[in-house]
């Protein structure tokens, strides 16, 4: 019941941070460097809890020449599910961008679960847990194609080049669209990894600092690269809200929980708790327009969907 309780917290916690980051990027006019600063900051939070834990921040030579090259990626696949949302949008819209990944973490996540992927504990995949998957999809497809999605959609569509806002047809955005599962996959793909990493070094604090020191590297150089250099000064103005840096502490707890989670109740359903948490607290950002979020009212539909993830979550919770 605690890990259940940690997934609907940190997934909670997603859209708050999305919230925050979206503010970062409008200051530092860049999405790759307002991901690059969150990135740091939650690897110097992590720090922090390790020390303050007496634990240390070294992995021992033995755990590195023993263990498979796969289990220290979970970083790197994370920047490539960040910047791969970044990537999509343009090609299919805010709504296809939210449930091409989620189609992908849920295949890829009782795939893992069934057959006991990266060293997973097995949770065989029955009918009902089927099941309940496509219900936790119908319940996010409810949640996202709305009115008020729609509305958002066309508002950023008129910020758009002419070309941008002619209608794609459905075989030019198919390799998007694949490329969106995929994404997603990768994303249940970090969060098994991780909390392999969390049982093998016997600390998902741990896990949780060393996916986002691989990640933070990663980014650093990522935007060394693309930027042409590193260009933070307009984040330190004292104009800016104090909130803007937490967007790294919220993600680090993000990660952190998947490294707890993952090995009491499995890949499965750690990815569905987190995103039964997740669509509920980007439903609370949008009614009340948080953190500087603009305000967009909840529909009864989306209500109805948030019923469908509860159901989808006891399917295959129970069965």
């Amino acid at each position: 019941m605690f890990s259940l309780l940690v997934g609907l917290v940190i997934g909670f916690g997603l859209p708050l941070q999305t919230a925050i980051n979206s503010r970062l990027r409008r200051i530092v006019r860049s999405p790759l460097v307002s991901s690059m600063i969150s990135f740091s900051v939650g690897t110097l939070f992590l720090v922090a809890i390790l020390i303050l834990s007496r634990q240390g921040l070294l992995i021992s030579e033995a755990t590195i020449a023993h263990q498979p090259w796969w289990i220290w990626i979970g970083g790197i696949l994370s920047v490539v599910y960040l910047t791969g949302n970044i990537v999509l949008f343009p090609h299919l819209g805010a709504a296809q961008t939210v449930i091409m990944p989620v189609v992908g973490q849920l295949s890829m996540s009782m795939l893992i679960d069934n057959f006991g992927w990266f060293d997973s504990q097995r949770h065989p995949l029955t009918v009902i847990r089927v099941i309940g998957g496509i219900v936790v999809l119908l319940g996010v497809l409810l949640v996202v194609f709305t009115n008020s999605a729609r509305s958002e959609l066309k508002i950023q569509k008129s910020h758009a080049s002419v070309d941008e806002r002619r209608p794609r047809n459905s075989t030019s955005a198919l390799p998007w669209q694949i490329a969106g599962v995929v994404t997603g996959m990768l994303s249940a793909a970090q969060t098994a990894i991780n909390g392999h990493l969390g049982t093998v070094l016997a600390s998902p604090e741990k896990a949780a600092f060393i996916s986002f020191l691989v990640g933070t590297v990663a980014l650093w150089i990522i935007v060394a690269a693309y930027e042409h250099g590193i260009h933070v000064k307009p984040a330190f103005s004292r104009k800016n809200p104090w909130w803007v840096w937490i967007g790294g502490v919220i993600g680090s707890l993000f990660v952190l929980g998947n490294a707890y989670m993952v090995p009491k109740i499995g890949t499965g359903l750690t990815v569905v708790v987190v995103l039964f948490g997740m669509i509920s607290g980007g439903l609370v950002v949008d009614s009340f327009g948080w953190l500087g979020a603009r305000r967009i009212s909840v529909r009864p539909v989306q209500l109805l969907g948030v019923l469908a993830l509860i159901c989808g979550v006891i399917l295959i919770k129970l069965f």
